[in-house]
């Protein structure tokens, strides 16, 4: 996993404002999700995925879990998943974490 800020992505006309933190990728999906104090992403267990995965912290704090280990988080956080690693995010702020998640593809 890596961790940046909003402020290290920069739009570059119509590319990928990924580019600077996952060059060579395209957003294939995504979408916007809520989590509650106490609540945790993919509770279900062990989850990965084949591509990048990125997650932009738009308001609240926590951590991240990547294989065991965890990381804090708050808005305006980028998280940067890479493809195999375990990951959840794990909402421990007082207000309920809002983060947009995307699947990259390589372009």
């Amino acid at each position: 996993m890596r961790k940046f800020t909003l402020a290290d992505l920069a739009a570059r006309g119509s590319g990928p404002v990924f580019a600077p933190v996952v060059d060579g990728h395209l957003i294939d999906r995504g979408g916007v999700s809520s989590y509650g104090h106490g609540e945790r992403t993919h509770p279900e267990g062990y989850h990965t995925h084949d591509v990048p995965e990125v997650f932009c912290v738009l308001q609240g704090s926590g951590l991240v879990e990547i294989d065991g280990e965890t990381t804090p988080f708050e808005a305006g956080d980028v998280l940067v998943i890479e493809p195999g690693e375990d990951h959840h995010l794990i909402s421990l702020g007082d207000v309920p974490l809002v983060h947009a998640w995307m699947h990259l593809r390589e372009n």
